[in-house]
């Protein structure tokens, strides 16, 4: 009895505790469905907005459209840089399921590269997801034909029709127009440049114009907004913008103009700077030796590259923005427009040359170019023949402070260019510079060696073409420039001292009065440039001769037993014609010594621009319309 009452006992408890857990079970069974419901509302109209934008990302993708660069022409409508369609071996490396297979496959069929695989490993780094990166450019029509038959066989592997930047004048403006190259992440770094715009870009300008004006060259990109399947193949095509073609540029080079100057030049190392004294306009501006620009397009390979860095020659160096030469004898008109505007020259007053001058009578000797000396000269016999001795005398009466302010008026010592990058100040010395630079004051021989632009002295061929041209104007100092239209608009460059100044003198009469003993460098007898007697125009002009090292008092310099390198620079600078400019040539032969070819070059330069006297192998470089 008492065993039954037990069971039964024990059986009510486990029937109990059955139902309690069988509460508890539908309890947090109807907890995990309020929790799925409340979850499922979260998503569903909380979230909504949210994740149906990124499902529409994980089915829609967009393509970048890189726009067309825009055009280089010269100032008659030549093409000095511009498109041309090219095909190109491209890959998406999402599609790439196993590179090195892929790598021995295309390898069968066409050449590739190192360094062409290490660029496009580069390039994989900078886009977009799915977005194609170039391997090979510039296929070959047997190249195209081979990959074209065989591309069913890879998933993510392309031959596109892509546009490229072409130079089709070669090296003489390779340091003028510059090049565009592979965009790289320094690009950005260097230059405040709008990410957004180069998406898909392959290309950005590194050097010259193409660097300057890269903002307004690139254009706008456009982009394709496409359906895509779960692999990532394009199903359709739902939005399009098409890019905005970057603006044309219009520069102030003349084509025949520079391809002759840097022809002119032939084996010597150097450059021509050519302007237009009325505007500042470079009609030419040379650095010789050049390079094929085209070369760095793509990427230039590491034998090409090594060639050029290793050149003796200097190929990639831009002298004409960035080569510092002692001005020389150039500098001559303008120590003596210094010397009668500080009260310690006149035209009237007359300095016996002898063939040295002494600071001190039993100091070093400063010699003349001329060893017997030139006898009882004046200021303007002192340009005509460039006298050295009295300029020695002049700067050590003026002393280097006069001396530097007056010369920094004509933009020496300073950037002067309006639109390229990386010009050198070259070196206007003072006393404040040395002291800081040496930490020694400056000496009465330091200015003596300034006074005939030697010395601690250093300028660029930009700035003694951009001095010589305020002579020129009698005055008015124009900042020299590129490009003279963006587009169809003129350039209006903001009126200031950094752009054009009228360089006032106490006395303007002094202006024509150095133009007349420039143009006597060329007419009288004794001038130092006499051979361009008798051309049917006036020509104004200063020979100048750098010296690369200094002699003892007892030395003579002999050229044919010295080495070139050594030989000193050869200078001539001029304008025409001299009494209404056109036209300003400024030229430099490294180690021409006194051979007369800068002047040669000048007096051809103006014969070609001033009466179109061009050989007529230039006519290639005529736009058909003229």
């Amino acid at each position: 009895m008492a065993s039954g009452q037990q069971y039964f006992r024990d059986y009510k408890k486990e029937q109990t505790i059955t139902k309690h857990r069988l509460i508890f079970a539908t309890a947090f069974v109807l907890f995990l469905m309020l929790l799925l419901v409340l979850r499922l509302f979260y998503l569903q109209v909380i979230e909504y907005e949210r994740y149906r934008t990124k499902a529409d990302e994980n089915r829609l993708m967009i393509l970048s459209q890189p726009p067309s660069r825009g055009i280089i022409y010269d100032r008659n409508g030549l093409v000095l840089a511009d498109n041309r369609p090219i095909h190109s071996l491209t890959l998406i490396p999402e599609h790439i399921d196993d590179l090195e297979v892929l790598k021995t496959e295309l390898a069968q069929l066409i050449d590739i590269s190192d360094d062409e695989w290490k660029t496009y490993e580069k390039g994989s780094a900078y886009r977009r997801p799915y977005q194609s990166v170039t391997l090979k450019s510039n296929l070959t029509d047997k190249e195209w034909a081979r990959l074209s038959v065989n591309l069913y066989k890879w998933e993510g592997v392309r031959v596109e029709a892509q546009l490229t930047r072409y130079y089709p004048y070669g090296e003489a403006f390779s340091h003028a127009i510059g090049y565009v190259g592979r965009i790289t992440k320094d690009d950005f770094q260097d230059k405040t440049l709008n990410k957004d715009n180069y998406l898909g870009s392959l290309f950005i300008g590194k050097t010259g114009i193409e660097d300057f004006y890269e903002e307004e060259l690139h254009g706008t990109p456009g982009y394709r907004k496409v359906e895509v399947s779960a692999s990532g193949r394009i199903m359709a095509e739902i939005e399009q913008e098409n890019p905005t073609t970057g603006k044309d540029i219009h520069l102030h080079l003349d084509a025949r103009l520079q391809q002759y100057a840097y022809d002119l030049m032939g084996k010597y190392n150097g450059s021509v700077i050519v302007m237009d004294p009325e505007t500042g306009g470079l009609l030419a501006f040379v650095s010789n030796p050049g390079f094929d620009s085209n070369l760095f397009v793509r990427g230039v390979n590491s034998s090409d590259y090594d060639k050029l860095r290793n050149s003796k020659r200097l190929p990639l160096f831009n002298r004409a923005l960035k080569g510092g030469y002692p001005p020389a004898s150039t500098i001559k008109p303008f120590m003596a427009l210094a010397g009668l505007e500080n009260g310690f020259a006149t035209w009237s007053e007359s300095y016996y040359a002898a063939g040295f001058y002494q600071i001190n009578p039993n100091g070093r000797r400063y010699r003349d170019w001329r060893r017997d000396g030139h006898g009882w000269v004046d200021l303007e016999r002192s340009i005509i023949e460039s006298v050295d001795t009295y300029y020695y005398q002049l700067a050590h009466k003026m002393g280097i402070t006069p001396i530097h302010d007056f010369l920094y008026q004509f933009g020496y010592g300073k950037k002067n260019i309006l639109d390229l990058n990386g010009e050198s100040r070259g070196l206007l010395p003072s006393n404040e510079w040395k002291k800081a630079k040496y930490g020694e004051p400056w000496y009465p021989g330091d200015s003596v060696n300034v006074g005939i632009g030697q010395g601690f002295m250093v300028a660029t061929p930009l700035q003694i073409a951009s001095a010589i041209t305020a002579i020129a104007n009698r005055g008015t100092w124009r900042a020299p420039r590129m490009a003279q239209k963006i587009g169809e608009q003129d350039i209006e460059w903001p009126a200031d001292d950094n752009n054009e100044k009228k360089i006032t003198l106490k006395n303007e009469a002094h202006w024509e009065r150095v133009v007349k003993a420039m143009r006597k460098v060329i007419t009288d007898s004794r001038g130092t440039a006499r051979r361009l007697r008798g051309t049917r125009y006036k020509i104004a002009g200063k020979t100048g001769t750098g010296q690369l090292f200094s002699l003892q008092d007892d030395e003579e310099y002999e050229v044919e037993n010295l080495d070139t390198k050594l030989h000193d620079h050869a200078y001539f600078t001029a304008f025409a014609p001299a009494d209404k400019p056109k036209i300003v040539v400024f030229s430099i032969f490294e180690n021409g010594n006194t051979s007369g070819l800068p002047a040669d070059l000048a007096k051809k330069l103006f014969d070609a621009y001033l009466y179109d006297r061009f050989p007529k192998k230039y006519n290639y470089l005529k736009v058909s319309s003229q």
